[in-house]
């Protein structure tokens, strides 16, 4: 495993699924992680989970889709830590799947709000904390949709395609200017809340674990990948 003590991670959607694993695996390896979702009992089950392993974290309790908010959380680890080591960016919204003149304008909003602006908005507040670290990271989570299309999925797929470029263009930005290196994630089939919405009569046990991701993340975040860096978890 990594060796990342010392280091502060941050984690969205830390609160359950892909984000929850990872901000433990994170701890396990040594990192302070501070845990970042909307629901902040979720996120204490998971510092909990954290601090009986031996880990450290803090929860910091955001809805990506304020941007103050994310200011104010950029703000606070500022004054804290002056800098951050890594970023995990797993937080997502599924909308409904339909077909795209089906679309319900309202969810769209919310999703385009939650998985473009608000991944633009991370890398506005975060770069300089980023920038002021030795070995400064940034991994985000994408699908399988964002590079081929298929039918219902275009409400999704089209914002997850939109923060995928957002963020390869941030790191070929960075890339010559700063040591932020970017690796952009796509899990694969994962036994998460999300999957469970989109594939109801799937049986959760034919997919894997959230924790293989997660591992997957941290071996990463361990290696001295060039940027961008895209990965896919194919494991059963």
């Amino acid at each position: 495993m990594s060796n990342l003590a010392g280091q502060i991670a941050l984690v969205t959607g830390a609160s359950k699924g892909i984000g929850a694993a990872t901000a433990v695996a994170l701890a396990q390896a040594g990192a302070h992680v501070v845990l970042t979702a909307r629901d902040a009992k979720r996120l204490e089950t998971v510092e909990e989970a954290i601090f009986a392993a031996g880990g450290s974290s803090t929860i910091a309790p955001v809805d990506l889709g304020d941007g103050d908010g994310i200011a104010r959380l950029a703000n606070a680890l500022t004054e804290r830590w002056g800098a951050l080591d890594v970023l995990v960016h797993c937080a997502a919204v599924l909308p409904e799947l339909t077909s795209v003149r089906d679309i319900d304008q309202a969810q769209f909003s919310k999703t385009l709000t939650v998985n473009v602006l608000a991944t633009q908005v991370l890398i506005a507040r975060f770069d300089a904390l980023l920038r002021a670290s030795k070995d400064p990271r940034f991994v985000h989570l994408t699908t399988s949709v964002a590079t081929t299309p298929r039918a219902y999925w275009g409400a999704y797929a089209a914002s997850k395609a939109a923060a995928e470029n957002l963020v390869a263009s941030y790191a070929e930005e960075a890339r010559n200017t700063s040591k932020v290196r970017v690796a952009i994630v796509d899990p694969g089939a994962t036994r998460t809340n999300m999957r469970a919405k989109a594939y109801p009569g799937e049986d959760p046990a034919s997919v894997k674990p959230p924790e293989a991701v997660a591992a997957a993340i941290v071996a990463l975040l361990g290696e001295q990948f060039a940027s961008p860096h895209r990965l896919r978890v194919n494991l059963s």
